[in-house]
């Protein structure tokens, strides 16, 4: 039985009470996501203190690219969590190590490949990215160093997910917290007192990627884990790559198209009249937009073990307690901090932009998205309960819904009625009528589940 390895955190998954497994799973996942959201602010707040707003344009056009990155990271993080807290909860040690090194190798072969397509594309793809001749050049300077850091990002993202489906939330936590800060800390030095503009900010990305990787292998050097990275353990037989894979690509799925819808506004912005100005204040509302999004990833990242676990030990009662109570905390939490970003969106907006142009804009378009971020709590806990159990088209459904199937169209539909806001009503839209789809999957889905899973499912292979 795994719990030799980590009797305490995991024994907690099987018999300690719902809202504080919840609560102390969530809050150190919770603050690792704000701290998430802090460095993402960080590059855009020293940028701004240049007085030169295409430098926040330049990052604001990068960042849709950077994500993909995010996204493979996830990928291999969100499935290889699924796959592994179900194996630990029924007690298959064997599969959950197979599929943590499986994870590991694959977020380095998958990064190494990436970074070299974007290198060598590198021109190509900034103005795919709706780049102009004002912006391309420092585009181009945040990308070219950016890129390097792609494999540390993978396995960060990858790794602070997997982390936690041992119960441990805090060291998850820790390998986020330590790499966020040198980069935040690195971006005052370098943008500030080097005067290196976007390729501080992309250098201090790189070193802070990198140290927080670092930490994660270290990690799998304690011997206390039941887990591995070592490329003894690894495999993709037995159903390890099919299953990974099949809830990893919604997850994926849905970080590639925040990054494709935003590719799509940055660009029809720019035709307008002072387009550059209007992406710069569509950037910052990016930014805090993802105040709300980032709290909301944290809430339901940070029960999505518990959950897996819960179903893996065929326990209903305990599976259903927890996304009810995790969804109405990522509800409430996400409502009070969507309410102070609307009241206080100006002078937020004003922190990181000079031109009233790029003010106005950013004012403008954050107001109208915190009209409905606060349901992204409750959203993304029922996702991640999707994923937690293993139900890989449902889940791929919830990723495609919010910022594909009903984000898109609607992005062109509402700029077709309306104009240029039509391209930020599109978010409320999606956000409504994806949230109404998502829980009627879920409540579909845990009516359908069997209350005793069988030992057979997590055979070991």
């Amino acid at each position: 039985m795994h719990s030799e390895n980590k009797p305490s955190a995991i024994e907690s998954f099987r018999t300690g009470k719902v809202p504080g497994i919840v609560i102390s799973n969530s809050i150190p996942a919770l603050i690792a996501m704000i701290m998430v959201m802090v460095y993402n602010l960080a590059d855009t707040f020293f940028l701004g203190l240049t007085g030169n707003d295409l430098q926040v344009t330049a990052v604001s056009f990068a960042t849709p690219l950077f994500m993909i990155f995010m996204s493979l990271g996830t990928l291999f993080g969100v499935g290889g969590t699924s796959v592994i807290s179900r194996a630990l909860g029924a007690g298959d040690t064997a599969r959950a190590k197979k599929a943590c090194s499986f994870c590991f190798w694959a977020c380095v072969a998958a990064g190494a490949v990436m970074m070299a397509f974007l290198w060598v594309f590198l021109r190509d793809v900034t103005v795919m990215l709706g780049a102009d001749e004002e912006s391309i050049g420092l585009t181009e300077d945040y990308l070219r160093i950016a890129v390097g850091c792609g494999i540390f990002s993978m396995i960060s993202n990858c790794f602070s997910s997997i982390v936690r489906t041992e119960g441990e939330a805090m060291k998850a936590m820790t390998g986020t917290l330590i790499g966020n800060l040198i980069n935040m800390i690195l971006d005052a030095v370098f943008i500030l007192a080097f005067g290196w503009g976007v390729r501080g900010a992309a250098i201090a990305t790189v070193i802070g990627n990198g140290i927080a990787a670092a930490y994660y292998i270290l990690y799998f050097f304690n011997k206390k884990t039941a887990l591995s990275i070592s490329p003894k353990h690894f495999s993709a037989r037995g159903g390890i790559l099919k299953d990974v894979l099949a809830v990893g690509i919604s997850a994926s799925l849905a970080n590639l198209l925040v990054s494709l819808s935003s590719m799509i506004v940055n660009a029809k912005l720019s035709g307008y009249e002072n387009g550059n100005l209007l992406v710069a204040g569509y950037g910052v509302t990016a930014k805090v937009i993802m105040i709300v999004t980032l709290i909301g990833i944290g809430i339901g990242s940070g029960v999505q073990p518990f959950l897996g676990y819960c179903y893996g030990a065929g326990d209903r009662k305990r599976l259903s307690e927890g996304i009810r109570f995790a969804a109405l905390f990522g509800l409430g939490f996400c409502l009070a901090v969507a309410a102070l970003c609307f009241i206080f969106a100006e002078p937020v907006v004003k922190v990181f932009l000079t031109e009233d142009a790029s003010i106005g804009a950013g004012v403008h378009y954050t107001r109208i998205l915190m009209s409905t971020a606060w349901l992204i709590g409750a959203y993304v806990v029922c996702q991640n309960a999707l994923q937690a159990m293993g139900a890989a088209t449902p889940a791929l459904l919830a990723s495609l819904f919010r910022q594909g199937i009903i984000f898109i169209p609607a992005l062109f539909i509402l700029q077709a009625i309306i104009g240029a806001d039509g391209l930020i009503w599109a978010q409320p839209a999606a956000d409504v009528l994806s949230l109404i789809l998502v829980l009627l999957m879920l409540a579909r889905r845990v009516r359908g589940m069997q209350e005793i899973i069988p030992k057979e499912e997590y055979e070991e292979y």
